[in-house]
């Protein structure tokens, strides 16, 4: 079975409803989704990139059909999302928690339960008393995954998660690979989805 690598940031909108699609279109085609954290600022600054919110600022009606194409897409693929009243995040300890989590049969619930906190229920997620609530209310082992935030080990991982990220083109979220093909942002799907069905 083949695989699409899905690099991710959890504070970026257009990765969580990217996260909700993906596992369709994996399916349909025979193929698994392998989550790969990376941190968004990390990549940002390595890139010379910048967050939309920063970019388009200036831009005349940019940002509101920004907002009109994210509520098409939602209302088209039936997603539950609300944009977080908390945005930007800082969400260093959740990409080192999802690092963590890498491989553990509870990982998807991880990824679900952070996303959902950020994107459905518009929880401040940087505030730590929150994020141990948002674990113990999943079920998870909220106690390991906070320490483990903590560990150098676990550190290093995102770091170099993110630096391997950056080498391989990555200048934001979310980003998609089939093999070495890259694609990035929601709206790239339909691309990929076709790389699919046709092997490019």
């Amino acid at each position: 079975m083949g695989e699409i690598e899905f690099l991710f940031d959890f504070g970026s909108p257009n990765a969580y409803l990217v996260h909700r699609v993906l596992p369709g279109i994996a399916d349909r085609h025979g193929v698994r989704v392998r989550h790969v954290p990376m941190l968004l600022g990390g990549v940002f600054k390595a890139a010379n990139n910048r967050s939309p919110l920063e970019v388009h600022a200036r831009v005349k009606g940019k940002l509101a059909y920004e907002m009109r194409e994210i509520e098409r897409f939602v209302r088209r693929h039936g997603i539950r999302y609300h944009m977080n009243p908390h945005f930007p995040l800082n969400t260093l300890s959740l990409m080192r928690g999802a690092v963590y989590a890498q491989g553990a049969e509870w990982e998807g619930d991880y990824l679900d339960a952070v996303f959902n906190a950020i994107w459905v229920h518009g929880q401040k997620m940087d505030d730590a008393e929150v994020f141990a609530d948002v674990l113990r209310e999943a079920g998870l082992p909220a106690a390991g995954i906070i320490e483990a935030t903590r560990s150098p080990e676990v550190k290093a991982q995102l770091r170099a998660s993110t630096e391997a990220a950056v080498a391989r083109g990555v200048f934001g979220a979310p980003t998609m690979f089939l093999g070495d093909e890259m694609f990035f942002g929601k709206h790239s799907l339909p691309e990929l989805e076709y790389h699919l069905a046709t092997g490019g």
